[in-house]
């Protein structure tokens, strides 16, 4: 099973690739994200992830997504639900296939040892934002095992005030088909990215649950306060 899905994967990254690098130009903006979604739903189910949706994003625009993270799985499992643009540590863009597949669909990278560079990424979101688009920010920072939400860093929701835009919370939970937490999905630690997809696909299945949560209220008055009503909407939410 481990050995098909490795294969499959190598195949629909690779089918990706020459969709993003050669279609990708002649698509509009509104296909390019059928296309996202489709395929994210795509490597989904090659790897045995259900994604369980609930409730759902808000129709508002411009719109920017909180949430938790606990695997590069994270970006797939959100995008087929609805195509959305991420932020991302500049490290990624190095990774074989992944990077190079999420530069072409519209990831933004950050130079974390550059503090400079968050007004650069800040400015990125805020027009993405003004331009249609939905944009997921991770403010951990980095992953965890998913027992527990790190502290927030608010940088990267001044966009959000910027934009004048809609904030929804997005709590991530990867379970086994018990109902049990299944931490074999985070990338954490130490793990390489092979590592990772080795542990991933030698399970049989995996379910992620989406919970999209009320809007953040509009009156928040600064970034900080911004991320800690969102830290605490998702941590109330994946206490239950």
């Amino acid at each position: 099973m481990r050995c098909l899905r490795l294969v499959r994967v190598f195949l629909h990254l690779l089918r990706g690739l020459l969709i993003s690098t050669l279609l990708f130009p002649f698509y509009s903006r509104t296909r390019r994200r059928q296309e996202i979604r489709k395929w994210s739903a795509a490597l989904m189910h090659i790897l045995g992830v259900q994604v369980h949706v609930h409730d759902a994003p808000v129709r508002a625009r411009p719109l920017m997504l909180v949430s938790n993270h606990v695997s590069w799985l994270d970006i797939f499992a959100l995008n087929s639900a609805i195509p959305m643009r991420f932020v991302a540590k500049s490290e990624i863009r190095r990774w074989p296939f992944i990077g190079w597949l999420s530069a072409k669909t519209g990831t933004l990278f950050i130079e974390r040892g550059r503090r400079s560079d968050t007004a650069r990424v800040n400015r990125l979101i805020a027009e993405a934002m003004l331009e249609g688009d939905v944009v997921a920010v991770f403010p951990e920072g980095t992953t965890s095992d998913g027992t527990q939400i790190l502290r927030f860093h608010s940088s990267l929701m001044q966009p959000a005030l910027i934009a004048d835009a809609v904030v929804q919370p997005v709590a991530l939970r990867f379970t086994h088909g018990d109902g049990s937490l299944c931490t074999e999905a985070a990338f954490d630690g130490d793990k390489t990215l092979w590592q990772s997809l080795l542990q991933i696909s030698a399970l049989r299945k995996i379910a992620v649950q989406l919970h999209f949560l009320p809007l953040l209220s509009g009156d928040v008055p600064h970034r900080r306060a911004l991320a800690d009503a969102a830290h605490a909407a998702i941590a109330s939410r994946l206490s239950r």
